[in-house]
């Protein structure tokens, strides 16, 4: 199986690239995600692969980010989600949003993809919803990234009955407000305690 090409960028569009490889050149399917991450033609791309094999069919899926591979090789496992879906899936959203919005059991958010139906989103939210935990989500809209720190706050609130968006929001609010408080969880736990109230 392929799982990783490294090589020259032949040609690109939205959906698909030609990345030539010692003189081979592979057709690779891509997300718009991954698209707006390449590099202009001519320059060397780096992209983790998934090698998907049906009976008639080899076909290679890439992207430029490995988060991206494992939510792709994720939504392969729910019945009625086949590689061309899972794509139009990463190319309609974020991975960072897919994640929060499966994890918050979101079904408006994923019904507004092209392709994902009110009885598909559920069945994402209902098989993958605690498969995702290993997953990304960024805490805060101005910190940009996840940290640890958040994350442990936001398991302490869930935990203490609060739904997941509003645990999220809170820490959000907590951290804009200091983002110093992003780097202690006692600090941060209070002020997002004090965000919902």
């Amino acid at each position: 199986m392929i799982a990783h090409l490294r090589g020259r960028l032949l040609s690109k569009a939205p959906n698909q690239l030609i990345v030539d490889c010692n003189g081979v050149g592979y057709d690779v399917v891509i997300s718009v995600a991954t698209f707006s991450e390449l590099p202009g033609e001519g320059a060397e791309v780096s992209l983790h692969i998934h090698t998907h094999v049906r009976e008639d069919q080899l076909a290679l899926f890439g992207f430029a980010e490995m988060q991206e591979k494992r939510l792709f090789e994720r939504l392969l496992t729910i019945s009625g989600i086949g590689p061309k879906l899972a794509i139009t899936v990463l190319s309609g959203i974020s991975s960072e949003r897919l994640v929060a919005a499966i994890r918050g059991g979101d079904h408006a958010t994923l019904t507004k993809i092209p392709g994902i139906g009110k009885k598909t989103a559920e069945r994402v939210v209902l098989e993958l919803k605690d498969k995702l935990e290993d997953m990304a989500v960024p805490v805060a809209a101005g910190t940009g990234h996840h940290t640890p720190v958040g994350d442990d706050a936001l398991s302490a609130l869930v935990n203490l009955g609060y739904q997941r968006p509003v645990a999220q929001k809170a820490i959000e609010t907590a951290i804009e407000k200091n983002p110093d408080a992003a780097k202690d969880f006692e600090t941060l736990f209070r002020a997002a305690m004090a965000a919902i109230r």
